[in-house]
Order: C-alpha cells, then structure tokens, then sequence
C-alpha cells in the first residue's frame, strides 16, 4: 500500500537524523569545552536531545506502518503524531534548561574568548543542518508526513542555532566575552519556540482539526461534479500522514442505487488523484 510504502521512506530521513546529530553532538560538546564556548555547549545539548526526538519520531514511523488490528480499525497512523508530540516536550525541556543555564551564568563571563575553533564547528555544523533540513522537508511533503515535518523544522531551527553560536563566538574574539553567554541564551529561546510550533501542530491533528484552506480545496474538488445538486457537508481530518474525509452531497432523487454509486466512485477518484485522500465516506441525499 503506498501509504505503508511511505512511511518506510520516512525512516531514512530519522535515520539521516539521529546519525547526524549523534556525530555533531558528540563533536560540540568536546570541543566547546575544550575551547571554553558556552554556545557550542549550548548546542551540542541541544543536538544529543535531538537523538532522542529523532529516535521518537523513528519509533513512531515504525508503529505507524502497523496494519489495522481489532483495536485499530483505522490503522496507527496517528502513531508518528504522538511521536511529534513526544519530539516537541523534549524540545521545550531541552530549551527551557539551555534558556536558565544561559540566565545563571550572564553575571559569571570569564573575560577569555572562545577558541575560534569551536566557531569553526558551528558554522560547519550549520551548513550540515541546513543540508539534513532540505533533504527532510522535501521528503516530508513528498509522503506528507508530519513527524517528519516536524523533524524538519527542528533541522532548520539547529541550523540557525549553529549559525547564531558561530555569530557569538567570533564576535568575542573582538572584546565582546559576554556575546557568547547571550547567543547560548537566544539558542534555549529558539529551541522552546520551534517546540511549542511542533506541539501546536501535533494537537491540531489529534483533536481533528484541519486547515481552512486545504478544507475548501477539497470542497471544491467535489462541486465539480456536475452530477451533484448540492454539496451539504465537506469535513476532514489528519490521520497520521492520512486524510480521512467525511461528504455529503444532494442528488436528483431520481437516480438508482447503481448511478448512486458511480457519482461516488467518481468522487472518490477525484479526491484521490487530486488531494491524495485515500479514505473518503461520501453520503448521498436525495434532493
């Protein structure tokens, strides 16, 4: 099934991750110690958390693909949503603790720059993320999954991370001792804020909401069937990288059950090879 099929890509791209991050954090939380960064540190902190988001995210990847059960009609899809919501409490914690460390320390800056080699690593590291950030997001639209565009997000926002530590640590080299302590600081906010992005998504699905915009899109899809008289009801919903929808429509009461069903099949096909909704439960009202 091309879901499935899907889903198994998806676990390159976690495993392009967790590979990545285990690599960079390792290297950056030896080298800002020894070069005396607390950005660097900062980072690399925040990179071993993203192994365990990664793996999260994996796992979820790996229940998702399950075929459906007695206790799961509908399949575990919503499994990798459950793993982007895991992702982001890790991001938030990771943030909230790299945000007070940073805080503590403000009154506490040694007056000695930061080896410009540990600028070196993050800028470096910030041209790897930015790379591993491509490769998921484009991944993630191409199966449509959201554990994986929330894996993506939180490439980019390492990206940027790397890329402001880099900024700090050359920036002490002229004098400014303290930038360092400030860009570790700004490195725990940004990782709170793609966290509570990444958690604002995961929940819009599992409390089935759907977004206004693609919902008018797919109403649209079904009015242009010329056989339908009405359409009463377009509703939707995100089942893990599914879209299940749920149509009513109105119809010449003249129709027999056989032209009934082929103006659903129509519909259905429709559905599919425009908005790729493999589930759709379409009900019929005579007019």
């Amino acid at each position: 099934m091309e879901s499935y099929d899907n889903l198994k890509q998806g676990e390159k791209g976690a495993w392009l991750s967790i590979c990545t991050y285990i690599v960079l954090s390792i290297s950056k939380l030896v080298i800002g110690y020894l070069g005396n960064s607390k950005a660097l540190l900062a980072d690399g902190l925040n990179n071993s958390t993203d192994v365990i988001a990664s793996v999260a995210v994996l796992i979820g990847l790996k229940i998702a693909r399950k075929p459906p059960d007695k206790n799961h009609q509908y399949g575990h899809y919503r499994a990798e949503t459950i793993a982007s919501l895991v992702a982001a409490f890790i991001m938030v914690s990771v943030g909230l603790q790299v945000t007070i460390e940073g805080i503590k320390n403000l009154n506490n800056t040694n007056d000695v720059a930061p080896s410009m080699l540990t600028g070196w690593v993050a800028l470096g590291s910030s041209l790897i993320m930015f790379s591993v950030y491509l490769y998921n997001k484009n991944l993630s639209h191409k199966i449509k999954s959201q554990s994986l565009k929330a894996a993506s997000k939180d490439n980019f926002s390492d990206s940027l991370v790397s890329l402001g530590a880099f900024i700090g640590i050359s920036a002490s080299q002229f004098g400014l001792y303290w930038f360092d302590t400030v860009i570790a600081i700004l490195v725990g906010l940004i990782i709170i804020r793609t966290g509570i992005g990444v958690f604002k998504e995961a929940t819009l699905e599992l409390t089935d909401g759907f977004e206004i915009q693609e919902l008018e899109e797919i109403k649209q899809t079904v009015k242009d069937n010329p056989n339908i008289e009405k359409v009463k009801s377009v509703k939707a919903r995100m089942h893990g990288n599914q879209i299940f929808a749920d149509i009513t429509i109105v119809t010449d009461h003249n129709l027999n059950v056989l032209e009934s069903h082929q103006i659903t099949e129509d519909i259905e096909r429709n559905l599919f090879n425009k908005h790729n909704i493999q589930y759709a439960h379409i009900h019929i009202e005579p007019k």
